[in-house]
């Protein structure tokens, strides 16, 4: 099901047919060094992510991460959405993309149709980020979105300290 769509991206919700690509990003070494080792080593454990994560998302909130493919030829290139974690009072904004994907301007674009839906058609006022320290990809992005750092967060059962992004409001 679509969701969003830009000039040059169609956003959409996940399903179990997308196990072979999420497979193949939670397992690129950006995305371990940056979100982390969710031990998906399998398409079964793939399914299974989707399943419990993107989908029971949709399920409890209205929203959550979509797949983000091009347009002209349907290229899966990452995951943009926002997400409604138990350890953030706020809802966050999160994306990924294939690092051959990096550059290009698409996650500034998937990220700003995100946003926009979030505050526009979902009415959510305030949408907030967190980075890794060492994120400065991310950083950017939020700034240039207009997100702003807010502080230093640690989540719950978690040592890594965070940086936590928010809109203006």
């Amino acid at each position: 099901m679509n969701i969003l769509e830009t000039d040059r991206l169609i956003l959409r919700q996940l399903t179990t047919e997308d196990a072979a690509f999420i497979l193949a990003l939670v397992n690129e070494p950006s995305w371990i060094r940056f979100i982390g080792d969710n031990g998906i080593r399998t398409l079964e454990d793939a399914r299974t992510y989707i399943i419990n994560g993107p989908v029971a998302m949709y399920a409890r909130e209205g929203f959550g991460l979509y797949l983000t493919a091009l347009k002209e030829d349907q290229t899966a290139i990452g995951l943009c959405g926002l997400i409604k974690r138990d350890s953030l009072d706020d809802v966050d904004i999160g994306f990924a993309f294939f690092p051959r994907f990096w550059s290009q301007g698409y996650a500034y674009e998937a990220a700003s149709a995100v946003l926009a839906h979030g505050q526009q058609v979902l009415g959510i006022q305030r949408i907030v980020a967190i980075t890794s320290l060492d994120n400065q990809r991310s950083a950017h992005l939020l700034e240039k979105l207009g997100l702003h750092f807010e502080r230093l967060i640690t989540l719950p059962n978690d040592v890594e300290e965070l940086r936590l992004f928010a809109t203006g409001v």
